[in-house]
């Protein structure tokens, strides 16, 4: 199993993933520019199984149409997609387990928050969990919005149950490139946190297209915000210092809604 990362260069900075399998099949992951997916297969001479989308949104599904009439592939996606998602075939479930060789797997997670109709992948390696393809639930550095068909609770309590618990050595591949800027959002509310200044210095010398830089769950429990409920400064910051982890959450995903 190798995943092939194929940063987009559009406006909404989005990343479309290729996940090589056995026998030179693969799974591409919320396709942007069907062309641009054309040209890394035939690089890697791979034949394209099926898609997955992680959500309807159209930035996620644009690819859809003109790869399904060109490869007649198969289109996964959450059952709440049906009649949102081009040429969906298969509806994925919760907790479903697709096998994809070499002892690894992918493990659907439904994730609502941002949409209703939102799916994260686990990959699992002999049953140890590697990597999370966590679409526009989780970004580096920060999460979701809830503003097209989200709940900002119900984004909570996802995060919560599903992303605060994953071991520390899982490796994040999101839907978007938003590291820079979450990153600055944290040190707007937390300006001493080393990890999150560091990590920014970095950041700007990357080109995304070139070496994106990935963050594992462990790096995301220093400085994503999201996962800081409990930081004194941030809840200073935000004027709760007596707060529970929600009304944290939910202050600081409507403060980054305007930030």
């Amino acid at each position: 199993m190798k995943v092939h990362v194929v940063y987009t260069k559009n406006q909404l900075r989005n990343f479309t993933y290729i996940i090589e399998m056995q026998s030179s099949e693969c799974l591409v992951l919320d396709p942007w520019d069907d062309s641009q997916v054309d040209q890394e297969l035939d690089k890697f001479n791979l034949r394209l199984k099926a898609i997955i989308n992680t959500h309807e949104h159209f930035d996620h599904t644009q690819g859809n149409q003109a790869l399904f009439n060109r490869h007649n592939c198969e289109v996964w996606a959450h059952n709440n997609g049906e009649g949102k998602i081009p040429c969906l075939s298969r509806t994925l479930s919760k907790d479903e387990i697709i096998p994809l060789g070499n002892g690894f797997v992918i493990k659907v997670l439904d994730t609502p928050g941002h949409t209703f109709a939102h799916l994260c992948f686990l990959i699992l390696e002999n049953e140890v969990p590697r990597y999370v393809f966590t679409g526009d639930t989780l970004f580096n550095a920060g999460v979701g919005n809830c503003h097209n068909g989200g709940d900002p609770q119900v984004m909570y309590q996802t995060i919560k149950d599903q992303f605060h618990t994953l071991p520390d050595s899982v490796c994040i591949y999101p839907g978007h490139d938003y590291l820079e800027n979450n990153l600055e959002f944290t040190l707007s509310l937390e300006p001493d946190n080393q990890s999150a200044k560091e990590w920014l210095a970095e950041v700007k010398k990357v080109d995304p297209s070139i070496n994106p830089l990935l963050t594992s769950i462990g790096d995301e429990r220093e400085f994503n915000t999201f996962f800081r409920l409990n930081n004194h400064m941030i809840k200073e910051s935000l004027s709760l210092e007596s707060a529970e982890e929600k009304e944290v959450f939910l202050a600081l995903r409507e403060k980054r809604n305007s930030w």
